[in-house]
């Protein structure tokens, strides 16, 4: 899946939503995207271990562990790891103001861009109505994204022996759902609300498992997105600018130019959103 390339050094990354312990997991690709890509400040913005499911099957395959040495390596080297627990992994929320191999564990975090703007970074489960009114009801609806991930997966594997790179079915699924799209909607006002009660530039979070990057009325919304389904980071570079990288999209490109023949020619190129 990899392949021979430059790194890419930026000023911060934030990835989220890795859900490790799962099999919907996309660690492989997490890896290779480390891999090729280094920054100062490295933000783990929740839902990195997924407790839920390891409470109820454990399921950790070596590329997990790989996925967990690597940050600790990047942390060992310099690299200035936040950890901020999501609802997935909220035990670790105890442990709030410890540093781990040189990860530091906080609730959330202010972060000055280069360019000197004032990001609020939340995993930004406390903003989802399910999560926080009805948690019977976030277990049950997880249950069922479990099922839609297995789906999935199952349709990823047809494509593989197919010859076809991956392309994330339930995402699509999402975006097209118009209950989902509302959801969306309220959960970014939401957040936006909140950066502006405390009068910061903009947020960033993850959560929803839908990368984006657009202003709301003066707010900056950064959603970094995750690595069940899109696989996509949000990364600072070094003048400030922000940008969604779609890693699963990067893969696709790779793929087109060693089988140009098997990729379907309607599939337009992914853009990259940037502010």
């Amino acid at each position: 899946m990899s392949a021979s390339r430059d790194v890419k050094q930026y000023r911060s990354i934030w990835i989220s939503d890795v859900h490790l312990g799962t099999r919907g997991c996309k660690a492989e690709y997490l890896l290779d995207f480390l891999k090729h890509n280094e920054s100062d400040h490295l933000y783990l913005v929740g839902d990195i271990v997924d407790g839920w499911r390891l409470r109820k099957t454990w399921y950790w395959p070596q590329a997990h562990n790989d996925v967990v040495q690597k940050i600790l390596r990047r942390a060992r080297k310099g690299v200035q790891v936040y950890y901020i627990p999501g609802n997935h992994d909220e035990a670790a929320r105890d442990y709030a103001g410890l540093q781990f191999g040189g990860v530091q564990v906080v609730e959330e975090m202010i972060h000055v861009t280069a360019d000197g703007r004032q990001l609020l970074v939340t995993h930004g489960d406390r903003f989802d109505v399910v999560v926080k009114y009805a948690r019977w009801l976030a277990f049950i609806g997880d249950n069922a994204y479990v099922v839609l991930l297995q789906v999935n997966t199952l349709f990823n594997w047809v494509r593989r022996k197919l010859g076809f790179p991956y392309w994330s079915l339930s995402a699509f699924l999402k975006h097209k759902t118009k209950t989902a799209v509302e959801f969306i909607g309220n959960y970014e006002t939401a957040l936006g609300d909140e950066a502006r009660r405390r009068k910061v530039d903009g947020v960033v979070c993850g959560h929803i498992h839908t990368a984006e990057i657009r202003d709301m009325e003066g707010i900056l919304y950064c959603n970094d997105g995750d690595w069940v389904e899109s696989c996509t980071a949000l990364v600072e570079h070094p003048c400030g600018r922000l940008e969604i990288i779609d890693w699963a999209a990067d893969i696709r490109r790779r793929a087109a130019t060693t089988l140009p023949a098997r990729i379907p020619a309607k599939e337009k190129p992914e853009t990259v959103k940037a502010a």
